[in-house]
């Protein structure tokens, strides 16, 4: 069955708090390449038929109403996953 991955992360203007976490903690760790870390949230709806046009919308109606906060997040894509 088809899935589709909706992808939700916090505005880039605020603060991720998690995020910062997790850069003091790769910076303890030594030499790794990585100087910002920003955390999101990732769904995946499993499909009942085809992903087409009709259930990509309904994931991006839910995205927009039920998985993200529209004052302090984006949402940054609703796609069918590659198999």
């Amino acid at each position: 069955m088809p899935v589709i991955v909706v992808e939700v992360m916090p505005k880039a203007e605020l603060l991720d708090p998690a995020g910062k976490a997790v850069a003091g903690a790769l910076a303890r760790l030594g030499s790794t390449p990585f100087s910002d870390v920003r955390i999101g949230k990732r769904f995946e709806l499993t499909v009942d038929g085809p992903a087409d046009d009709k259930a990509l919308s309904a994931a991006r109606e839910l995205a927009d109403t039920l998985f993200s906060n529209s004052v302090i997040e984006d949402v940054v894509s609703v796609k069918v996953a590659d198999e």
